[in-house]
């Protein structure tokens, strides 16, 4: 899945909307696994044996929230991952998503935009990297709000200061070469 999704670096725009068509069937098999995993975990044990999937279910989370911002531009809920995963209410003691893992994936979203936002110039698309910076910007004030402690997600919340420095240089660079027009309404960068 993240393979297949990496070509959006070298893909030209209008021809994303077709490899998230081939990206969107590998999510939706993602339902088979988790039912699967929510069959065999006894109830009240999701947190003894949570650490065997949470890098895979992080990469969906990622996978899922690269998808739904190459697809629309915003940001995609916990309860609308929970739905492509299908991770089902009544799971809750044996298998679900929890908040943190959902904030992993959109940390490696971040991390993998500021990589979108420089190689979608070298393509050509000189917009890209605007509509990145408006929504990560976004993204990282919502972090900024929350209250983390010093751990894994903390420690990745600031790498987030550095994905967004990288984006904000890209746009100047546009920005000074007026290859870009200047946004339309809205907020100004």
């Amino acid at each position: 899945m993240v393979g297949v999704l990496n070509k959006i670096h070298s893909t030209p725009p209008e021809s994303i909307p077709g490899l998230l068509d081939s990206v969107r069937p590998m999510l939706h098999s993602c339902q088979t696994t988790n039912a699967a995993m929510a069959a065999l975990i006894p109830p009240s044990q999701f947190w003894r044996w949570k650490e065997m999937w949470t890098n895979s279910l992080r990469t969906a989370i990622f996978s899922a929230a690269l998808v739904e911002f190459l697809a629309t531009g915003k940001l995609i809920s916990l309860p609308e991952v929970c739905h492509i995963l299908g991770i089902k209410d009544e799971w809750r003691g044996r298998f679900a998503l929890p908040v943190e893992d959902y904030l992993h994936g959109l940390i490696s979203l971040v991390n993998e935009l500021s990589r979108l936002a420089v190689n979608a110039v070298t393509l050509g698309n000189f917009e890209a990297p605007i509509q990145i910076s408006i929504f990560v910007k976004d993204l990282f004030a919502g972090f900024s709000m929350l209250n983390l402690k010093n751990d894994t997600l903390r420690r990745r919340f600031d790498s987030l200061k550095y994905d967004l420095k990288k984006i904000e240089e890209v746009v100047y660079d546009v920005s000074l070469r007026k290859l870009a027009p200047p946004p339309q309404g809205g907020r100004q960068i």
